[in-house]
């Protein structure tokens, strides 16, 4: 049934590849129901767009699909206010607004910028992997290195540091009962606006539904910091984005909007790519022994594990007119899904697509996006995850259960990957 590309119980199981290479032979544009889950109520349904060669077609045409008009999430937002709330955010909207807001935080992410973080990351990674013996849950260690270095690009104090892992939880994992309520942040140990944060964190909605996680009502703990973190950082401005973004030209909602940006998308694609790179080279033992053997395949092998197993599985845009794509008619306002994890299997594309090749090139896989919305922080992702690859590489990795995966039609995570590492 087609609607299991939709439900995020799916994914809990598995991506179910099977199906996206049935629909990208039979069916690669097609239409998908959107039925009820849990408390969240049906959707109109919308166009999935399964083929490498379309996903780039919809992704580098922002006039004819839009980011803007609907936001780059299936679910519809609940309100009009919502819709207003997520169209603010630069990765909701199209060209030129989204070029001025991306123009003033790309200086944090340039190579040049980058390779000034390097050693600060590979210190970092070091310091993780060199704690992790024994028993350990890997997705724990590996949450760590991109919110730390996200707390260090924003200038977030250490101590506060946890709080951008908990509202990305709450953001990303809404779908799955264990990650919607995380909250691993000891409030004792946080700063003063850190405290003051947790303390406007909000509750169920008087109907008893949970909020919509991508609302302002549902993050009014986390803007209360932002703005806290703000008016430290007019009074003391650093070397961080932060402080660019705030004498950048940004108004208030903008600034909320971009924090919100970095907090959450800047560190689900590390804490999902990271695990998931590790289980894969665990279940393909003949690519670990050669990369061990072989380091230097580093770089190519961190693009086969982003192509093999994509973080981000999808991105919703919204038609912009009446047009055609591989033979359907898409109307203006429609949604129009990209699957990036179907693309990245396919056939046309990739020899032997369900194979992991850590010698595979060329590799042009869109986990980081493709057109306009290419992923700013490609770069920094890269770098992180050549840091700690290369520290877990001489180590003893042994799976002691199954890995547990996050029950999301969004976001391609472990929850849980149980190892024992030894030296």
């Amino acid at each position: 049934m087609r609607e299991e590309i939709f439900l995020p119980a799916t994914y809990a199981s598995g991506v179910p590849y099977g199906t996206y290479r049935r629909l990208r032979a039979q069916s690669p544009v097609c239409r998908i129901p959107e039925p009820p889950v849990g408390p969240w109520p049906a959707g109109p349904g919308y166009w999935a767009v399964f083929r490498h060669a379309d996903v780039k077609h919809v992704l580098r045409t922002p006039e004819l699909f839009s980011s803007n008009r609907g936001a780059t999430q299936i679910r519809d937002p609940d309100t009009p206010e919502d819709l207003e709330f997520v169209r603010a955010m630069m990765l909701n909207q199209d060209p030129p607004g989204h070029s001025r807001l991306r123009r003033i935080v790309a200086a944090a992410f340039t190579p040049r910028a980058v390779r000034a973080l390097e050693s600060t990351i590979a210190d970092r990674a070091r310091t993780l992997v060199a704690a992790a013996d024994g028993e350990i849950d890997f997705v724990e260690v590996a949450a760590d290195l991109p919110v730390w270095t996200l707390a260090h690009i924003m200038g977030v104090p250490s101590e506060d540091r946890r709080l951008l892992y908990d509202w990305a939880s709450r953001v990303i994992g809404y779908q799955d009962a264990e990650y919607a309520g995380l909250a691993t942040a000891d409030a004792a140990s946080l700063s003063p606006m850190g405290r003051a944060a947790v303390q406007r964190k909000p509750t169920l909605r008087r109907d008893g539904r949970p909020m919509n996680p991508r609302s302002r009502a549902a993050l009014r703990d986390m803007f209360a910091y932002a703005h806290a973190l703000a008016d430290a950082k007019r009074k003391d401005p650093g070397d961080d984005v932060m402080s660019r973004m705030l004498t950048g030209g940004l108004t208030d909602a903008e600034f909320e909007n971009m924090f919100f940006l970095f907090a959450v998308a800047g560190n689900e694609t590390l804490r999902n790519g990271i695990p998931g790179g590790l289980l894969t080279l665990l279940e393909h033992p003949d690519q670990h022994a050669r990369l061990r053997d072989d380091p230097s395949l580093l770089p190519t092998a961190i693009e086969e594990m982003l192509r093999y197993w994509p973080p981000v599985m999808d991105f919703r845009r919204t038609a912009a007119a009446d047009l055609e794509l591989s033979g359907q008619k898409i109307e203006a306002g429609d949604k129009v899904v990209v699957y990036h994890a179907s693309a990245n299997r396919d056939e046309t594309v990739f020899r032997s697509p369900d194979a992991f090749d850590i010698t595979r090139t060329p590799n042009d896989h869109v986990s980081f996006g493709f057109g306009p919305h290419f992923c700013l922080g490609a770069h920094l992702a890269r770098v992180q995850m050549r840091a700690i690859f290369r520290e877990l590489l001489p180590l003893k990795i042994v799976r002691t259960a199954p890995a547990i995966r996050l029950a999301s039609n969004f976001q391609n995570g472990l929850k849980h990957l149980p190892l024992h590492i030894s030296r």
